[in-house]
């Protein structure tokens, strides 16, 4: 049992017959009446996000989630393939377990894997990576008085803007939580 003020982002609750993850939260203290919680919450199975406001001190049941590192293989179809780093057992998710994270899935990705109950809630990749760029234009000097930007694909599929200066076959740090442009690669 926790209460409201326990509230962080990523929080799994069990709540109405179901595990719901915090995206947001707010604490909301009025002029006038008591204080509350405003939070988005997304459902770990369905995807469905809500808002649901909680009265502040209000006792919430949390869960926890047991962690395991795996590294993707590879996608056949629908689905996903996992391998464990210590036993080498494989695990094969769906799409839409890996929603939040496919546009940065790129073979032996390390990655960690949320369970409850033997059931994957959620698949969490690095919070900075290095992918390398497979297609952009070439950049033109002196065309911006700033720093100018310009598409490119990485090679695990997704666009980002790049600096003009960055060339096909160079390898860039990406921000995955923002799927921001950090810095040319070491």
């Amino acid at each position: 049992m926790a209460s409201t003020s326990d509230f962080r982002n990523g929080l799994v609750l069990d709540h109405k017959s179901g595990l719901w993850k915090i995206i947001e939260f707010l604490h909301v203290k009025p002029g006038k009446g008591p204080a509350f919680v405003r939070t988005k919450l997304k459902n770990c199975r369905t995807g469905q996000v809500v808002e649901e406001t909680f009265r502040s001190g209000e006792k919430i049941n949390t869960v926890k989630l047991e962690s395991r590192d795996y590294n993707y293989l590879y996608s056949d179809m629908d689905s996903y393939i996992f391998m464990d780093s210590e036993t080498f057992d494989q695990v094969s998710l769906s799409k839409e377990n890996v929603a939040d994270v496919i546009d940065f899935l790129i073979e032996n990705t390390s990655t960690s894997i949320c369970f409850h109950e033997n059931e994957p809630i959620e698949v969490k990749i690095p919070q900075h990576m290095d992918l390398e760029v497979v297609q952009t234009d070439p950049g033109e000097k002196g065309n911006t008085a700033q720093g100018g930007t310009k598409p490119a694909k990485l090679e695990s599929g997704v666009t980002i803007q790049v600096p003009l200066f960055i060339q096909e076959g160079e390898k860039v740090r990406v921000d995955t939580r923002t799927r921001k442009y950090m810095e040319r690669s070491k």
